[in-house]
């Protein structure tokens, strides 16, 4: 029998969040990336639960079932941060292990510095945790990659529309060549750097996915019918997080934690989010892994596995 994924909707901070939930014992929160859905740790579900945990998985704001509201103020850090504080107490959880990869990542990291009371460990896959720099992203996004042949895509994000359009034009294409193993990291690179600023998939050839059929099939349907809008507003609130949160008295997290990282992704390199990262976190624990980007999905078990050997003394004794 396999695991009883529940799925229900809980009123979060003025907006209505689809989360699921499954297993019983130690609650462990998976807070997924971009372009993503809880879906994303479906491996991880399964293996977490019947290690004796449960297992939230929230649509984070903007995303799947979850509202998406219009405007890019309601995508600021201390929004998304707040989301999670309210769902855990809607759940009734008073204090959980927090795990993020990408922009969940840096989200599960800003939950740890903000609400520390509410978090025994923190884990993020692939996503740095550092101090606010100096100048707002987008100015420190031109000044190093400007608006040449190689333009940022987070640049691009920036103007409602454009990166809708194109992602939305063939949402099954999108998907079948952004989701691909660490082999094939010339395909994230073509898309971080977007060329002439008018394309972010146009140089991304012929290659495998690791998604099955019926992954890909529930990426493309929910997709369809939410677009990517939702998701593009956390990258246009960069700004405006910025200058909310410049001034934040402290970067540094005292928590355990574990920061897993990906020899084979272009965009968030492992060698530089670890060097990002450790000067503000204190307790830091590096786990290192052989794949691409999107680690969760491409090497399921191996996840799996170390979050079941950081968070496993949480266990109670007797659902061992």
């Amino acid at each position: 029998m396999g695991t009883i994924i529940r799925h229900t909707f809980l009123d979060s901070n003025g907006i209505r969040m689809h989360v699921t939930d499954a297993g019983r014992g130690y609650p462990i929160l998976l807070c997924h990336g971009f372009p993503e859905l809880w879906y994303s740790w479906r491996r991880q579900i399964n293996a977490l639960a019947e290690a004796g945990f449960r297992v939230l998985t929230p649509d984070l704001r903007g995303y799947g079932g979850t509202d998406a509201p219009e405007e890019i103020e309601a995508y600021v850090m201390r929004e998304l941060v707040e989301d999670i504080h309210e769902l855990f107490d809607a759940l009734g959880i008073d204090k959980a292990g927090v795990v993020g990869h990408d922009w969940g990542g840096a989200l599960a990291w800003q939950f740890a510095l903000r609400h520390p009371e509410r978090t025994e460990r923190v884990c993020s896959l692939n996503a740095p945790h550092l101090a606010p720099a100096p100048v707002p992203p987008s100015i420190a996004l031109r000044d190093a990659y400007g608006l040449t042949d190689k333009t940022y895509y987070m640049r691009h994000f920036l103007e409602p529309g454009v990166a809708e359009r194109e992602l939305e034009a063939d949402v099954r294409d999108t998907f079948q060549k952004l989701m691909r193993p660490g082999k094939y990291a010339d395909a994230v690179e073509a898309f971080m750097t977007v060329g002439d600023g008018t394309s972010l998939l146009g140089k991304i050839g012929p290659g495998e996915t690791f998604l099955s059929k019926i992954d890909l099939d529930t990426y493309v349907r929910i997709y369809k019918r939410t677009g990517f809008r939702g998701g593009l507003s956390w990258y246009r609130a960069l700004d405006l997080s910025w200058e909310q949160d410049k001034d934040l008295p402290s970067s540094e997290i005292e928590l355990p934690a574990m920061l897993i990282v990906a020899e084979k992704d272009p965009l968030l390199r492992a060698d530089l989010v670890e060097q990002l990262t450790r000067p503000h976190v204190k307790n830091l624990r590096v786990e290192r892994l052989d794949c691409g980007h999107w680690t969760q999905q491409e090497k399921p078990t191996e996840v799996s596995n170390l979050l079941i050997d950081f968070f496993g003394d949480l266990r109670d004794p007797s659902m061992e």
